[in-house]
C-alpha cells in the first residue's frame, strides 16, 4: 500500500530541484507548474512551466550553502493602533467550518480534575445567578463594599460586576439584602432589647421643617439637610454621603461626599434612582475632600434608602477587612434613611416613562416626588406637569424593591421621609440613642411638633410589609439565622445551585 510522505520529507518517487521540493513529471502537472503557490520558495508559480526554479537554482533568499541572503522587513507602522472598527480585538477570525473555538465554560474544570469545590465556599457566579441576572439587584453596593479582594467593580448598567478572580469568600453572597442576609433579622440585631439602636418602636417622633430660605429647593422640610450641617458644623463629622445629580446625565443619581455646608445646600432635594452607595466607600477616591488626619479618625454619616442602612450596619458588626472599602465602612458613624416603598431603574422611568411615553425632556424637570401613592413631576417654575398612580411606573421599578418590608428604615439612626406630615413638613422618626444626639442639635433651628399623623406611617409600613410578604419567596423570620445558605435559597427561589461548575 502506498502512503503519503511525512510533512517535510521529500518523496523519493519524485524528482527534487535545488529548493527541496518534489516535483511530478511535468505530464502530471500540466500548466500548474510546481503546484506550491505564492508562498513557494522555488519560484514555481501558476503560469510557470515544469522545472521552473529561482535563478540561482534555489530558494530566491537562501544561497546554495544554506545562508540567509537579504530579507525585506515591513515596517510596522507608528502611531497607530490596531483597527477593531471590523469587530472587536478579542474576536477569532476565519475559523475553518465546524472547528469550535470558544472560550470553555467552568464546567471544564470539573471534566480535567476530580476535585471538588468545598460546601462552605459561595462565588460571585452564584450572587450573579440568583440576583443580578435574575432583576432582583436593588443596587445598593454592599456586595462591593463587603468583597475582600476588590473583585466587584460597578459596570455600565449600575450593576455590580465581576472585574477580577472571584476568591470564593462569600461575602458578596453573606451581606446582600435580596441574597444571603436575612434583613428581617438585621432589624432585630441592630435594634437590640433594649430597644435604642434600630429596630421595633422609635424613641420619639416629629413633623418638622427648615425656617432657612434655601428650603424652598429641598424635598420636603430639609430636616435631613439640616441635621447633616449642624453635624458638620459641630465637628461630629467630617462629611456625608450622599446622592447628587450626574453632570452628564439629568435626573440621574451619583454618589458624592459632601464636606462643606454649601455643598449639602445645593444637593437637596430626592432623585428616584439608586448611585450603589456602599460600593462608594472607598475613601481614595474622596481623599481630596477629606480633612488631614488618620483614616481611622474620621468620621462621616450616610444617608440612603433602608436597604443600604441595613447593608452597613450588618458589615460594621464583623471585623473583617472589606479591602480599599474598609475605611469607609468603619468610618460611618451616623446613618439617615429615607423612608422608601420602592426605587427605580434610571433609564426605564427617565428615559422610557417619562420622555418617551409621555413626552417629558429631563431636562424640563425641576422636582421629581412620590406622595399619596401618585408620581408627581414639576417643572422649574414650580408648576406640576404630571400627576399619577405610581404604579403605572411599576415597569421601571427595581424588582428586588418588592421584596423589602422596610418602608422605615429600622436599622437607621434617623428616619425621613414626607409620610405623616403636611406639606412642607417631614417626618422624623428618631430611633437610636445616636439619632437623638443629631436630632438635639439640630431642633432649636427647626419648625417641629409631634408627629401629625403616626397611622399613615403605620398603615404605610403594614402595606409595604404585605406587599414583601407576597413577593418573597423563602420564609420571612426574625428569629431565624442572619444568613441565608444559597442552597437554601435556591431551593426557594429555583435558581441554579452550582452555576460556576455548569455552563455559566
Amino acid at each position: 500500500m502506498t502512503e503519503d510522505p511525512l510533512p517535510g520529507v521529500p518523496d523519493t518517487n519524485r524528482s527534487q530541484d535545488a529548493s527541496g521540493h518534489g516535483h511530478e513529471d511535468s505530464s502530471d502537472q500540466g500548466d500548474e507548474g510546481c503546484g506550491c503557490g505564492s508562498s513557494c520558495g522555488c519560484g514555481g508559480s501558476s503560469n510557470a512551466s515544469s522545472g521552473d526554479v529561482a535563478a540561482d537554482g534555489g530558494v530566491t533568499n537562501v544561497d546554495a550553502s544554506g545562508s540567509l541572503g537579504d530579507v525585506e522587513f515591513t515596517e510596522p507602522a507608528s502611531g497607530e493602533s490596531q483597527n477593531v472598527d471590523d469587530g472587536a480585538p478579542d474576536e477569532r477570525v476565519n475559523v475553518p467550518e465546524g472547528v469550535d473555538l470558544d472560550t470553555p465554560t467552568y464546567e471544564i474544570r470539573s471534566e480535567m480534575n476530580d476535585i471538588e469545590t468545598p460546601d462552605e465556599k459561595t462565588w460571585f457566579m452564584e450572587l450573579d445567578e440568583a440576583v443580578i441576572d435574575d432583576d432582583r439587584c436593588i443596587q445598593c453596593g454592599t456586595c462591593v463594599a463587603a468583597c475582600p479582594s476588590d473583585s466587584i467593580g460597578i459596570g455600565d448598567d449600575d450593576l455590580p460586576e465581576l472585574v477580577k478572580m472571584c476568591t470564593g469568600c462569600s461575602l458578596c453572597w453573606d451581606f446582600c439584602p435580596r441574597g444571603g442576609l436575612r434583613y428581617e433579622r438585621q432589624w432585630k440585631i441592630t435594634g437590640g432589647d433594649d430597644n435604642v439602636k434600630g429596630a421595633g418602636d422609635p424613641i420619639t417622633e416629629f413633623s418638622a421643617k427648615v425656617e432657612d430660605s434655601w428650603r424652598e429647593t429641598s424635598q420636603d422640610g430639609g430636616v435631613v439637610t439640616s441635621v447633616l450641617i449642624h453635624l458638620l458644623e459641630a465637628d461630629e463629622i467630617d462629611g456625608a454621603l450622599i446622592a447628587t445629580e450626574s453632570e452628564d446625565d439629568p435626573w440621574k443619581a451619583e454618589s458624592f461626599l459632601a464636606t462643606t455646608p454649601q455643598e449639602l445646600i445645593d444637593n437637596t432635594g430626592t432623585i428616584y434612582n439608586q448611585t450603589m452607595a456602599l460600593g462608594n466607600l472607598g475613601l481614595d477616591q474622596w481623599e481630596h475632600k477629606l480633612p488631614d488626619k488618620d483614616v481611622e479618625d474620621l468620621s462621616l454619616a450616610l444617608v440612603g434608602t433602608p436597604c443600604e442602612i441595613e447593608g452597613i450596619r450588618a458589615l460594621q458588626d464583623f471585623d473583617w477587612d472589606y479591602n480599599s472599602q474598609e475605611a469607609g465602612v468603619r468610618a460611618i458613624d451616623y446613618t439617615i434613611a429615607l423612608m422608601c416603598t420602592k426605587n427605580f431603574n434610571y433609564h426605564k422611568l427617565i428615559g422610557e416613562q417619562l420622555e418617551e411615553k409621555r413626552d417629558i425632556s429631563p431636562d424640563e424637570i425641576g422636582k421629581m416626588d412620590v406622595l399619596h401613592g401618585n408620581m408627581m413631576v414639576y417643572d422649574h417654575d414650580g408648576q406640576m406637569i404630571l400627576e399619577e398612580d405610581v404604579e403605572h411606573f411599576h415597569d421601571a421599578a427595581l424588582k428586588g424593591c418588592d421584596e423589602c418590608a422596610d418602608f422605615t428604615g429600622f436599622c437607621a439612626d434617623l428616619t425621613v421621609g414626607s409620610v405623616g406630615s403636611s406639606d412642607e413638613y417631614s417626618s422624623v422618626i428618631v430611633r437610636t440613642e445616636q439619632g437623638l444626639d443629631a436630632w438635639k442639635m439640630t431642633r432649636e433651628d427647626l419648625d417641629y411638633h409631634d408627629l401629625e399623623d403616626k397611622s399613615a406611617v403605620g398603615k404605610l409600613q403594614g402595606w409595604d410589609k404585605k406587599k414583601a410578604f407576597d413577593a418573597l419567596k423563602r420564609p420571612f423570620d426574625p428569629d431565624a439565622p442572619r444568613f441565608i445558605e444559597y442552597t437554601e435559597h435556591a431551593e426557594n427561589y429555583g435558581t441554579e445551585t452550582n452555576p460556576h461548575e455548569a455552563k455559566h
